[in-house]
């Protein structure tokens, strides 16, 4: 028998199983970044930066859907650790500019191991992992953009 609470079951809820997945995921992460020194934040981070070299704190906050509240200790952090440099940009100083250092380049090649570890973490086919791919960003496309 049904009732009208049953909206309410976690087992009914798609954000629950997100929440803890994403949970344990994190946590499996840190054996593998705790010997480069780095949390899960900063990590994704400088994939990011590893990435693009050069970035606003604004790009990169919509890359990584984080604040910059959320990203300024986590910058200061990586500054301070010599792998990037936070400056003003010239054009509009209003923008703050990331860019990779030489430092940030060396530690690029001390995690390219860990997406296999990871990968090896995860009992999902290829397939399986490029369709949850998809649908998670499917998920994170269909949310309005804050109004600021």
């Amino acid at each position: 028998m049904s009732d009208k609470f049953d909206c309410l079951k976690i087992s009914n809820q798609l954000c629950f199983p997100l929440y803890a997945c994403s949970k344990e995921i994190v946590k499996r992460y840190k054996p593998y970044l705790d010997p480069i020194d780095l949390t899960y934040t900063q990590y994704i981070t400088m994939m990011v930066v590893w990435e693009e070299q050069e970035i606003t704190v604004k790009a990169l906050g919509d890359k990584l859907f984080l604040d910059s509240g959320t990203l300024t200790p986590v910058l200061k952090k990586l500054e301070q650790k010599g792998y990037v440099k936070r400056s003003r940009s010239k054009d509009d100083e209003r923008n703050l500019i990331i860019t990779l250092t030489d430092e940030g380049l060396e530690l690029k090649k001390q995690a390219c191991q860990i997406p296999a570890k990871m990968g090896k973490c995860v009992s999902l086919s290829q397939e399986e992992c490029s369709q949850l791919y998809s649908l998670l960003y499917k998920i994170l496309g269909s949310f309005p953009e804050e109004a600021n």
